[in-house]
């Protein structure tokens, strides 16, 4: 398999007579720069061709000469092309093929190999499962429920460091009140806590909510070049991740800004959720107080109890 990619300049523009939109098997990938690693860039190219960055092999000039990717690390602007250059794109022949299968009149046929497909990782649900799915995916696909009482205290920190910011107002208690509530084990984090997360990482959060099928970008206008995401179902939050046909490429949490491709098989994913019935309505679940026994539906039941009794361990019924 054969195709050929357009590296864009900056600001993003083809080249004359280089990858346009008209010209058949090529297409423009979006978001690289000269930072831009080598995995970044075989990511894109496997959601666009479905071939696995393992079996990958890119050439660039004239005559073609293939590119060293031994190193996925890599930076482009350390590699032998420029903006506006066109990549040609082949799936590397000396990787072992499957046979063929043949039909009742006893031609070959060829089966294509399947697309990178996006998925859940499913994180404990232990009232962090918020701060556990983003060092998920910042950190490449690294599960670590030990890292939320760290992820607590920094954001803490940051909240308590910017007062006149994180006031009352926005925080719907006192900054030290806030401080105090984040770090205890027993709560929950949620829009405020994502927002802080996207500043310090430097990178765009997205959620999509399997219940409305929608996303909420946070630091989407904020210039970043970098783009995660979570699914939440109403109470929980998992991490996502594409995953590749052969089993010997890792997964891929880290995605550019640019790919629009992850927000579709992301909203596909919650859709079908959605189909399944897989979310919680937050105003209509029903609870137990762990403490006491007594019985809630819904959020607000659960924060007024919580707040006349003091008790904040809840179990979903």
């Amino acid at each position: 398999m054969r195709g050929g990619l357009g590296l864009p300049e900056r600001p993003w523009r083809p080249l004359p007579g280089r990858a346009t939109p008209g010209r058949p098997g090529v297409r423009m990938t979006q978001g690289l720069s000269s930072r831009t690693r080598v995995r970044e860039l075989q990511g894109q190219i496997a959601a666009i061709t479905g071939i696995a960055p393992g079996c990958q092999r890119i050439l660039v000039g004239y005559p073609p000469e293939g590119l060293d990717l031994s190193d996925e690390d890599t930076v482009l602007g350390d590699l032998p092309i420029q903006s506006g250059d066109m990549l040609i794109v082949e799936e590397d022949q000396t990787r072992p093929k499957k046979s063929p299968t043949f039909t009742k009149h006893g031609a070959p046929s060829y089966v294509r190999e399947p697309l990178p497909v996006l998925s859940r990782t499913v994180v404990p649900a232990d009232n962090s499962c918020l701060f556990t799915s983003v060092y998920y995916v910042v950190e490449g696909g690294v599960l670590n429920p030990a890292c939320a009482p760290e992820m607590r205290r920094l954001i803490a920190q940051i909240v308590a460091s910017d007062p006149d910011f994180y006031s009352e107002a926005i925080l719907g208690k006192t900054n030290q009140e806030y401080c105090d509530w984040i770090k205890r084990d027993d709560t929950w984090g949620g829009a405020i806590e994502i927002s802080i997360l996207s500043k310090f990482y430097q990178c765009e959060i997205c959620v999509v909510d399997t219940q409305t099928v929608r996303i909420d970008r946070f630091g989407e206008d904020a210039g970043y070049t970098k783009r995660v995401l979570l699914i939440y179902d109403g109470i929980h939050y998992d991490p996502l991740q594409r995953n590749f046909p052969d089993p010997d490429t890792p997964p891929l949490t880290i995605f550019s800004s640019n790919d629009d491709i992850v927000l579709v098989q992301a909203l596909e994913l919650a859709d079908e959720a959605r189909r399944k019935r897989q979310f919680t309505d937050v105003n209509r679940f029903t609870l137990r107080c762990m403490v006491c026994q007594k019985g809630l539906t819904g959020q607000a039941e659960a924060r007024d109890h919580a707040k006349e009794t003091g008790h904040t361990n809840f179990g979903e019924v």
